[in-house]
């Protein structure tokens, strides 16, 4: 059967082009992630990826993805995946502005019936959109639990 889409839903208080960084900057996601280096070739088949040290202070890959659509500030698509992108879910990022913040909707679907993310996603795309918030709302972000 196939897994429903998560969507959510956020209004951010900052210019469309922050908003729109704060999705692709090296510096937005080393705070949202806590520090984890990332790298991003913002072009279709463009590489992502999400990396850092291991529990055991080794280099690993937290996340990889692949660019499928940039449309600057207002939309971005890629497919991503834990660890070496074995299973890769896509995720459509649509940015809105409005009269004082931006609607920021994001799609994650295109799930495989087994990946074991759906759950973990469903659960960390609120804490990731509340971190991006709080950061562009206030300069800084928050710790996950």
């Amino acid at each position: 059967m196939q897994k429903a889409p998560l969507i959510f839903t956020y209004y951010i208080a900052a210019p469309v082009e922050k908003v729109w960084d704060g999705f692709v900057s090296k510096e937005a996601n080393q705070k949202i992630f806590m520090g984890a280096d990332f790298e991003l070739d913002l072009k279709p088949g463009g590489a992502m990826t999400w990396s850092g040290p291991s529990k055991d202070g080794k280099p690993m890959r937290y996340v990889t993805g692949e660019v499928l659509r940039a449309e600057p500030p207002r939309l971005f698509e890629y497919k991503f995946g834990m660890g070496d992108g074995a299973m890769m879910s896509r995720v459509r990022v649509e940015l809105t502005p409005e009269t004082e913040a931006v609607k920021v909707v994001v799609t994650n679907d295109d799930w495989a019936e087994d990946d074991p993310a759906y759950a973990q996603n469903a659960d960390g795309w609120p804490r990731i959109l509340s971190r991006l918030k709080t950061l562009l709302e206030t300069g800084k972000t928050f710790r996950p639990h």
